[in-house]
């Protein structure tokens, strides 16, 4: 089997080519390094070029021929940058996606694996893939409404489609080939890797919301199971599609973790205790969110394999690592 990833420099499609490759999967990688990174494709099928290049898109399947189904990564995904640019947003996210799935059906390629994400979502427990959607940023509404054109792109074309929603991927690819390129993250997971490093408490914001331990509640995924999802899903493509020809399915551990678990996760793993300082919510913050995974396990055979704690050992890894691997620009 060979696939064409669009958004394969990055860190989710990156992995997911990784996976891929050590399955046998042959990969064909199309990114315009906006984002990714070229060591993260280094010894890879890649081309370098934009997901609306219709030419460029022409080429790789002149090329590839054989290529059996694609799986969208290409996006911008910064909440914040969203607001103050949601025309920027709209374009790379919608618009240009939409250019690309006409360049892959008029190429032939009517799988299509869509990297989507639980940001669509309102808060809530146990959510199922049947939650009404209340995306709050334009990020999140850009993977709204591609879904929902991904659904009628589906019922009026040859385009199968499947939409797997992410909730908060952590980790890196085990064998330490890429992890999350910036070099300043604004997740949980990497606020609290910096103030660990820097010796600086860890900010709780929020100690009295309605979860188990008061602290606010998130649901996290390792990165490497995320893409061993892709890779089921790839495996059971046209069984999951031959009834519904586009189908959304939520990836997570289906648990949760609060903040103080996280706290205490980390500290397992490291052996020192990380200071913490309790402050109030800040404006716009929740209570979280976490999913129900049934429909993973039923359409994918998938449940995660790997730990929370596994997810922080792998991520404290990756820091280490990440500038002897990343020899380019600050990201």
């Amino acid at each position: 089997m060979k696939v064409f990833i669009a958004g394969g420099a990055g860190f989710i499609g990156s992995t997911v080519a990784s996976y891929c490759l050590d399955e046998g999967i042959d990969v064909v990688i199309l990114d315009d390094l906006s984002t990714g990174r070229p060591e993260f494709v280094e010894g890879r099928t890649w081309y370098q070029g934009d997901i609306c290049d219709g030419q460029l898109v022409d080429k790789i399947f002149a090329d590839h021929p054989d290529i059996h189904a694609a799986i969208g990564c290409a996006a911008k995904i910064v909440v914040p940058e969203s607001v103050a640019e949601p025309l920027r947003y709209y374009t790379e996210n919608v618009g240009k996606g939409l250019a690309f799935l006409g360049h892959l059906l008029r190429n032939g390629c009517e799988r299509f694996l869509f990297s989507s994400s639980a940001a669509i979502y309102a808060p809530g427990l146990g959510i199922t893939e049947q939650a009404p959607l209340a995306p709050a940023s334009p990020y999140a509404r850009t993977k709204a409404h591609f879904e929902q054109a991904l659904a009628d792109i589906a019922a009026g074309t040859a385009l199968r489609a499947i939409s797997l929603r992410y909730f908060n991927p952590i980790g890196a690819d085990p064998k330490g080939r890429s992890g999350l390129q910036t070099r300043k993250p604004t997740h949980a997971l990497g606020v609290m890797i910096d103030k660990h490093h820097a010796g600086e408490p860890y900010p709780v914001t929020g100690t009295d919301w309605e979860t188990r331990d008061g602290s606010g509640i998130r649901d996290y995924v390792h990165v490497w199971d995320l893409a061993a999802a892709h890779v089921a899903a790839l495996h059971r493509f046209d069984r999951i599609t031959a009834d519904m020809p586009s189908t959304v399915i939520n990836l997570g551990s289906g648990a949760g973790t609060t903040v103080f678990e996280l706290i205490r996760a980390f500290e397992n793993v490291t052996g020192q205790t990380l200071p913490t300082l309790l402050t109030g919510p800040r404006p716009g913050d929740n209570a979280g969110a976490y999913p129900n995974i049934s429909r993973a396990a039923e359409l994918l055979g998938w449940t995660p394999t790997l730990t929370t704690e596994q997810g922080i050992a792998d991520s404290l890894t990756w820091y280490k690592r990440r500038d002897l691997v990343l020899k380019g620009a600050d990201e």
